[in-house]
């Protein structure tokens, strides 16, 4: 089974690869439109070579993990505490899903006048994005650890910070770390977004940069790496369900 995971998404690009390049020696686009595939190659190789491609893809990087993680060292904690105190869940709650309702992009010309155009500006529209739904999905699975397990833990004398490393951490994981895929995923859209509207570095930027310079080619370029650098960071989430502790979550 592990070799058709590894061919048949390769089989899938191929594919779509060779309806690109006859689409486009139809005659259906122009160079100006929509780039062949030898151009968008071409202008890989362009951006390779000057280096940009790599600066753009680690600046955006850089973001990303930095407002993610700040967003999973508050949050986690913050879902822990809602999920177990009752009146705290109440209070907070309803504040809690208005702004998660509201657009990180909404927030846009308040970063940039507080922290001006650059990495801050990024890093706090990736806060928002991932904080509320990480302290969401965190506090509901703690709420719904079933009870039995708790009464275990007592049988056995777990206490304090025993039951929370040995109970209620490998519960929760499961639907933590699944979540944690899904906001990497949405911090990695804002913070191209972010990069686009408000941005002098970053592929977002180099995606705007390229369209108004005309290059489609390097603007399909930079799509190519967005894509292939989110799978990237998803597959490097999936290797926490392989954590002993966690993966009883996976395997059922």
């Amino acid at each position: 089974m592990k070799w058709k995971a590894i061919v048949l998404p390769i089989v899938v690009a191929a594919a779509l690869l060779a309806v690109w390049a006859g689409v486009w020696a139809t005659g259906a686009f122009h160079e100006s439109a929509f780039p062949s595939p030898l151009a968008v190659a071409r202008g890989f190789g362009e951006e390779m070579r000057s280096g940009r491609l790599l600066n753009d893809s680690i600046t955006s990087l850089f973001r990303v993990v930095c407002g993610f993680l700040l967003a999973v060292g508050v949050g986690v904690p913050g879902g822990l505490w809602l999920g177990q105190v009752l009146a705290a869940r109440l209070a907070f709650l309803p504040i809690i899903n208005f702004f998660r309702n509201l657009s990180p992009l909404a927030w846009m010309p308040f970063a940039i006048l507080w922290f001006g155009v650059g990495d801050a500006a990024s890093i706090f529209l990736i806060f928002l994005s991932v904080f509320f739904p990480i302290v969401l999905s965190t506090m509901a699975a703690v709420a719904n650890i079933p009870a039995v397990y708790f009464r275990v833990a007592e049988d056995y004398g777990l206490h304090g910070r025993e039951r929370l490393t040995q109970v209620t951490l490998p519960a929760i994981m499961p639907q933590v770390i699944t979540t944690l895929r899904v906001t990497a995923g949405l911090a990695w859209l804002v913070v191209v977004a972010a990069e686009m509207i408000a941005g002098r570095d970053g592929l977002g930027f180099a995606v705007m940069d390229s369209r108004n310079g005309l290059r489609t080619d390097l603007l399909v370029t930079a799509m190519i790496a967005i894509g292939l650098i989110g799978i990237v960071i998803d597959r490097v989430l999936v290797q926490l369900t392989k954590i002993p502790s966690v993966r009883w979550g996976y395997d059922r």
